[in-house]
């Protein structure tokens, strides 16, 4: 079986669509070693220059990658992002990770997205096999889509093996590092208004008068405006009166996140829309319990291994937040539970599940 990889996002690592690409690839062929595995690139060269970096990216998924599959002669073509072509001479797998376009009103951009969405909605109606990465984004897309329930399936995506609990000596040279406070509750995920940063400052903000030694560590590239799309974080610090206990890491090295992790007490994130939700299962992975929001897919990738409170509850995440703070068996116990959840995701299952598509796919 040769399988063609739709490989636009596989040298940006820091989407989530380029960490999928780039971790289901050596799945795949450790999975699957008789079969081909053919990463499908765009030129990026003189028709990207031609036609500007949107207009080139619409041309390489209609036009160059559906030309690579036929001239590779492929059984099966992937394209692991919401961008498949409307014609293919393979059978077409998609995976949709998220519908945040169609589902939250703010992130539906100008005409030329919203003709876009149009574009790759059809291509996805005619998609042999739909994959989604959570049971939360399948009913999403079975609802504003209107797919076949017998297409579109739920393939849970894994944090790298990278992320485990780490030894003391590895924390402490990242903490010298990033210059970080001994104790600290972290929060890491992006900027943008989904990610429910007030929550974060809110709840912090009801436990810094109780614990007077612990901080909160915000990590991530800072938004380069304080816009309603991407508000500040240093101004939801402020008007917290949490800034004096922020400590702002900016961006992380990919290296350096599973020690950021292990030496957090806890991993806020009361995100309102995930379609998986990376950061909670990276932070179980490396046993540090999460508070994060009852929302979206959160719910199924944190299970019992952390503690779930509605998005706009700030006064439960702060309870919450206390015990695992102040009470060493509740934290020791949310601890266990937590990599005994991360356990239950690996890139091999998902590299398995994913297979089983491609052969739904070539058998319709």
């Amino acid at each position: 079986m040769k399988v063609a990889l739709n490989a636009w996002f596989a040298d940006q690592p820091a989407t989530g669509s380029g960490q999928y690409t780039l971790h289901l690839l050596p799945a795949l062929r450790a999975c699957a070693p008789d079969w081909e595995f053919v990463p499908v690139p765009p030129s990026r060269g003189a028709p990207g220059r031609l036609l500007g970096e949107n207009l080139y990216k619409v041309a390489f998924e209609q036009r160059e990658f559906s030309r690579a599959v036929r001239r590779l002669r492929a059984d099966v073509a992937h394209v692991p992002y919401w961008g498949g072509p409307m014609w293919c001479a393979a059978p077409v797998v998609v995976t949709i990770h998220d519908l945040i376009p169609l589902v939250l009103p703010e992130y539906r951009g100008d005409w030329r997205v919203r003709m876009y969405m149009r574009l790759v909605a059809v291509s996805a109606r005619r998609a042999a096999v739909v994959l989604t990465d959570s049971e939360a984004s399948r009913r999403d897309i079975l609802q504003h889509l209107r797919l076949d329930p017998d297409r579109v399936r739920t393939v849970y995506l894994a944090a790298d093996e990278a992320y485990r609990p780490q030894p003391p000596d590895a924390v402490e040279a990242v903490h010298r590092r990033l210059g970080l406070p001994p104790r600290y509750v972290l929060y890491f995920g992006g900027f943008d208004v989904r990610k429910n940063l007030g929550a974060v400052f809110g709840a912090f903000a009801r436990v810094a008068a109780r614990v007077p030694d612990v901080a909160l560590v915000v990590a991530g590239r800072l938004p380069p405006r304080d816009t309603p799309f991407t508000p500040d974080p240093r101004r939801l610090a402020r008007e917290a009166g949490v800034a004096d206990r922020t400590v702002f890491a900016n961006w992380v090295d990919e290296a350096d996140k599973p020690a950021l992790y292990a030496g957090a007490d806890a991993l806020l994130f009361p995100s309102r829309y995930e379609g998986f939700g990376l950061p909670p299962l990276e932070a179980m992975a490396c046993g540090t319990p999460v508070i994060a929001s009852r929302a979206a897919s959160l719910p199924e990738i944190v299970g019992d291994g952390g503690l779930l409170y509605d998005p706009d509850d700030t006064t439960g995440m702060a309870e919450g937040l206390l015990a695992v703070l102040t009470d060493g068996p509740t934290r020791a116990a949310l601890a266990e539970k937590a990599l005994a959840q991360a356990r239950r995701f690996s890139w091999a299952r998902t590299a398995e599940e994913t297979l089983r598509a491609y052969e739904f796919a070539v058998g319709r």
